[in-house]
């Protein structure tokens, strides 16, 4: 299985390696930890894990690493002196995880293939591989498994569009899914989910979701210079956009700010390489608008209607606090939406578009709750002018939201423990 996994593996890099290589040659992203990726070890990693304990970590983007650090925290409570090492898999985490977790060596996941897996396995000799949400590399895990060393998948989740595609593989997956030892799932129908793929149910658990303990940074200087900036206005944050998304949000802003005129508007595009094009979009519509990379310029207070480009990474978190309204990107188009908790949590009303397949069950949550509110493209600028003129109900509708989020914190606690009683117990069995 893995001969056949392996060779299909490089011979779809074969295929698309020109498409890298330029790629590579006109874009920074496409460059960024190509070395690592390919087993070469940094010489900070090699120090860092030189004598320690290590548990390796693997976040692919933002979102992981964000879910990841609070679990993070936690195991280092419970395991004194032991190293967490951290693996993304885009520039994005990579950077976020070097921010919010000073303590851990972070470095790029390597290509599944054995060469460059068993380069960083040799450097980390970890005592176990914890694997975020539904991130399976089956050399990765098989590597592990030969080692010895327990494999754990946390916040494990199968999403509505990938299970079907699950259960017609399950038989080529059941060998890796066995070699699993502990799946930490985010609910019990993930559970199920898994269970039905192959997964044995004595090693499948429900811990819940590790999304309910993100905290966001309240000390962000980003989001201290544009709540500088916002006196009398109201402000509109629309987080995590998609291409197709801040054309909609432009095309409703003229209606929006001529029912409330003291309402900004601050749009964040989700992927960096995508700042310029919205800027153009933004410029194009004609609109008074502020970049805020550049407010160091511009320190006096911007005026209704004026549109804010976030174009920054890692600040949108923290930034939803300064919300009247928090509308979710990935939602007016079919990519399956964001996380609506990360402006819940402070208690902001939050509003996405119907596709939100991505967050289903937390959506499920906060609808149950009446904390959120699900809008059809053609009624956003309808639905967005009526929170912000019902702000009594808005406010009942965010604080809604709070307590759903405290509500459900907790899960990052109890996935720790479940991870270091495994740990434990291993340690017990090969005395």
């Amino acid at each position: 299985m893995m001969v056949i996994y392996s060779s299909l593996l490089l011979a779809v890099l074969v295929v698309v390696a020109p498409y890298w290589l330029v790629r590579m040659a006109t874009s920074g992203r496409y460059r960024a930890g190509l070395r690592q990726r390919l087993g070469l070890v940094s010489k900070g990693l090699h120090a860092s894990a030189a004598g320690r304990s290590v548990v390796w970590v693997h976040a692919v983007s933002v979102g992981e690493v964000m879910a990841a650090t609070q679990l993070i925290r936690e195991l280092k409570q419970r395991l004194p002196g032991w190293l967490v090492a951290v693996s993304t898999t885009t520039e994005t985490g990579q950077r976020l995880a070097k921010e919010r977790l000073p303590d851990s060596p972070v470095f790029y996941l390597p290509l599944d293939l054995k060469f460059s897996v068993r380069k960083y396995l040799r450097v980390l000799q970890p005592k176990m591989l914890v694997l975020m949400e539904s991130e399976l590399w089956p050399r990765l895990i098989a590597e592990c498994t030969r080692d010895g060393m327990p494999v754990v998948v946390v916040n494990a989740r199968i999403s509505d569009r990938s299970f079907p595609r699950y259960m017609r593989l399950r038989r080529l997956w059941r060998p890796f899914l066995e070699m699993i030892a502990l799946f930490l799932a985010q609910s019990t129908e993930t559970a199920d989910r898994l269970i039905k793929i192959g997964a044995s149910e004595t090693r499948v658990r429900v811990t819940g979701n590790l999304k309910y303990d993100v905290q966001a940074r309240t000390d962000n200087e980003m989001t201290k210079r544009i709540a500088s900036i916002l006196s009398g206005t109201r402000l509109v944050v629309a987080g995590s956009t998609l291409a197709g998304e801040e054309e909609t949000l432009l095309a409703t802003w003229p209606a929006i700010r001529q029912a409330i005129p003291d309402a900004s508007l601050l749009i964040a595009p989700r992927h960096k390489d995508r700042f310029e094009e919205v800027l153009q979009l933004i410029r194009r519509s004609g609109t008074p608008f502020l970049q805020c990379s550049q407010l160091t310029q511009n320190p006096n207070p911007v005026v209704g209607g004026t549109i804010l480009l976030l174009d920054t990474i890692g600040d949108l978190a923290s930034v939803y606090g300064l919300a009247s309204v928090a509308f979710i990107g990935g939602s007016l188009v079919p990519k399956g939406g964001h996380n609506p908790l990360e402006p819940a949590q402070f208690g902001v009303p939050v509003l996405m578009g119907p596709s939100f397949e991505n967050f289903r069950e937390i959506v499920k949550t906060m609808q149950e709750a009446e904390a959120i509110r699900i809008v059809a493209n053609e009624k956003l600028a309808e639905t967005l002018i009526a929170m912000l003129q019902d702000e009594a109900a808005s406010r009942a509708l965010g604080e809604r939201g709070r307590a759903v989020f405290e509500a459900q914190a907790g899960a990052a606690a109890r996935t720790a423990q479940a991870v270091v009683s495994l740990l434990e117990e291993r340690v017990r069995t090969t005395r």
